[in-house]
């Protein structure tokens, strides 16, 4: 069992309102698509209100939302983002989100148990987008091995 676990932040532009018409299809599935994270293999924990979802939560602004969760390996997390009916609601974010000019997605390694804040992860976000891809602050596309693990290159993906 790994010492550390995967934690990952997203956050996006609203085109209009949550409440709003054309945000209707997003809403409509986001318990769907919550709930097939938490039955995911390797899912540990993720951000929500009472209500069970992030959407409510400002952080990074009123027309932002975030999405933060933990998973127990880089694979986990990856399989359930590009490998289930998650890539469905992916494929459409051009339909409700802004195309965001800088980094608005992260990932980090954390110890087990470790529940991240979001200003954690607001400073992980910060540090891929001042430094790029480090092994403090990755992406799919660069990720970074697990400190326990022997290799200490980045993985291209």
């Amino acid at each position: 069992m790994s010492k550390f676990h995967l934690a990952q932040l997203n956050i996006a532009k609203l085109i209009a309102p949550i409440d709003s018409p054309q945000l209707k299809d997003f809403v409509d599935n986001l318990d769907r698509i919550n709930a097939l994270a938490d039955e995911s293999p390797g899912f540990v924990w993720r951000l929500q209100t009472e209500e069970g979802d992030a959407t409510s939560i400002g952080f990074f602004g009123a027309d932002q939302i975030a999405n933060m969760s933990v998973w127990q390996s880089f694979e986990s997390l990856h399989d359930y983002v590009y490998h289930s009916a998650h890539i469905e609601v992916l494929r459409r974010k051009k339909e409700w989100f802004h195309n965001m000019a800088e980094s608005h997605m992260v990932l980090w390694w954390v110890p087990a148990g470790h529940v991240p804040s979001v200003e954690e992860a607001a400073d992980k976000l910060a540090l891929l987008r001042a430094s790029g891809p480090t092994s403090e602050a990755f992406t799919f596309k660069k990720a970074f091995p697990a400190p326990e693990q022997e290799k200490s290159t980045s993985t291209e993906v």
